[in-house]
């Protein structure tokens, strides 16, 4: 019964990093004003028939905080991926000068700030809520090991390291959340 106990609590600290990866790869995508690299990492561009990142056809740098450079490997590429940037969701409008592709990213007003502030919230939020519904399974599974015969002491001990869990879990949600909140209220 020990085992079962454990594998409870081992799974649900693994649903829970997985959860917490997710809420960082959501947070990521929230642009906060500068230009990274990784901006890019959900556009895919037609390679020879298949639907490639842009990272593996080009090289892809920051040359400054507002502007990421697009350097693609082979020059047929570039019609591409300027027709993957403007069909996806970044709002960038990409410049193309026969060697490169700019994309300057633009200054955030005041309100838009906020607004990614609040879209911020919203995942971490998101994110809180997938924690506390991984303890809520797994205290479900460890009330199910009392019935079939498990010593109620020991799960009443799993029960809190499963609450010490989600309360680490929440607390690194938070810590990301008002990271990100920073980034994006500096200016």
């Amino acid at each position: 019964m020990e085992e079962d106990i454990s594998l409870c609590l081992q799974m649900a600290d693994e649903a829970m990093s997985a959860t917490l990866q997710r809420a960082a790869q959501d947070l990521a995508k929230i642009r906060a004003g500068k230009a990274t690299p990784s901006m890019l990492d959900h556009v895919r561009v037609d390679y020879y028939g298949s639907m490639t990142p842009v990272a593996q056809v080009a090289s892809v740098s920051t040359s400054d905080a507002r502007t990421v450079v697009i350097k693609p490997w082979e020059k047929k590429m570039i019609a591409e991926i300027e027709k993957a940037i403007r069909t996806s969701d970044l709002g960038i409008n990409p410049q193309n000068d026969g060697e490169v592709i700019r994309l300057v990213v633009p200054q955030l007003s005041g309100e838009r700030r906020q607004e990614l502030v609040k879209k911020a919230k919203v995942e971490a939020e998101n994110a809180r809520v997938k924690v506390r519904n991984i303890r809520k399974e797994t205290n479900e599974a460890l009330r199910k090991l009392q019935k079939d015969g498990a010593p109620e002491d020991a799960i009443k001990k799993a029960e809190e390291d499963s609450q010490n869990l989600t309360n680490k879990y929440i607390k690194k949600v938070d810590d990301m959340v008002a990271a990100k909140e920073t980034e994006i209220t500096t200016v």
